[in-house]
């Protein structure tokens, strides 16, 4: 069946930009950014009933990405960030993850060209050192799946159907925050 987002079973398609206070997962962002200022200039995108926030590149944060469920929302959330300063080359594209779809901007992020060290990722999307030797304590104390190779220690998340990729498929990084629409 093909996806049909005038059906009344599928929801308003939309992407409100609003104030970055009014983003759910402001502080995740607060206790990780290594340039806080960049937060005064991100903005809070919802979509359905949640907004969550759209860091601009700028200072060590040379990318981002927004994960929606639908085309037709990453459609509109691109289309919304595309006159927002701090967000050049806005770019829909299928996701690596559980979600579908995400929303990117700034330069390719290093997983595409085949990085997997958790490091250069957390770099890139602009974290403190502190955060980024936290995340990567907390993935050596993890315990390791036997199946599964040292890089794969983190749990997968579950997709909105409630499947689960492979493994191998996933990236190693620090953005890989689900946002359901």
């Amino acid at each position: 069946m093909l996806h049909n987002p005038t059906a009344s079973t599928h929801p308003p398609v939309k992407a409100d930009v609003l104030p970055p206070y009014e983003a759910h997962d402001l502080p995740y962002y607060e206790q990780r950014l290594a340039d806080p200022h960049l937060l005064g200039q991100s903005v809070a995108i919802r979509t359905l009933t949640m907004a969550f926030l759209a860091v601009p590149v700028g200072g060590a944060r040379r990318g981002g990405h927004y994960t929606v469920d639908c085309m037709c929302f990453g459609l509109a959330v691109r289309d919304a960030l595309r006159d927002v300063p701090g967000f050049p080359d806005v770019r829909l594209r299928w996701s690596p993850w559980p979600d579908p779809y995400q929303v990117e901007w700034g330069e390719k992020p290093p997983w595409l060209w085949g990085c997997q060290d958790d490091a250069v990722h957390g770099r890139f999307y602009g974290y403190s050192e502190a955060a980024i030797a936290r995340y990567t304590a907390s993935r050596a104390r993890a315990p390791q799946d036997p199946l599964l190779g040292a890089g794969d220690r983190d749990p997968l998340p579950r997709g909105s159907a409630g499947t689960a990729p492979s493994r191998a498929s996933l990236p190693a990084t620090f953005e890989r925050k689900s946002r359901r629409v």
